[in-house]
């Protein structure tokens, strides 16, 4: 399919520099699309923890590489996540273990949003949840409107993180916060 495109757009794929080509593009997709290969229940599976606990945990600057589902060029930014537990701790590198395994599939980053918020307050049943991720797209950036500083923002509140405007505001606040 690949050795196709590249004779399509005027390209011998027997040429050296592209002859395993076809080869690498597999094993890139392989690697990018590996999300559809995993659960959520299962990546988590044994690291939420009994924990007194009832203060808000924050994940900041979580790098997240994906692939926009319209154009299968990719997205790439920054993602935060926050919660407030019941009782049970997931386990911290769980939650970038997460947000990678969401942005592993053809994604909108809206979706992406959502997707990690619901599955934190699924597996955890915390009291409230707020992901919220920064991402530069270069379907913007190198077709269409091309514009290259610009940014789109996502957030998902859930619980208290919606309910209550000061949980609300705490958490945006930590997470906007500048690195001194």
């Amino acid at each position: 399919m690949i050795a196709d495109l590249l004779r399509e757009i005027g390209e011998d794929p027997d040429r050296e520099g592209l002859r395993k080509t076809p080869e690498r593009v597999a094993k890139s997709l392989d690697l990018l699309l590996s999300g559809y290969r995993e659960d959520p229940e299962a990546l988590i599976h044994g690291a939420c923890f009994a924990q007194k606990a009832d203060s808000m945990i924050i994940l900041k600057d979580i790098e997240i590489y994906s692939l926009c589902e319209h154009h299968m060029l990719p997205f790439f930014g920054r993602c935060h996540i926050g919660y407030i537990p019941r009782g049970r701790v997931i386990g911290v590198s769980k939650l970038a273990r997460l947000a990678d395994m969401y942005a592993r599939r053809l994604q909108l980053q809206e979706r992406l949003t959502e997707q990690i918020s619901h599955a934190i307050k699924k597996e955890t049943q915390a009291d409230g949840v707020g992901v919220m991720i920064e991402a530069r797209h270069l379907c913007m950036m190198m077709r269409g409107v091309e514009k290259q500083n610009s940014m789109l923002v996502t957030s998902s509140l859930l619980g208290v993180f919606r309910d209550n405007p000061a949980t609300r505001n705490e958490f945006l606040s930590l997470v906007l916060r500048q690195k001194g």
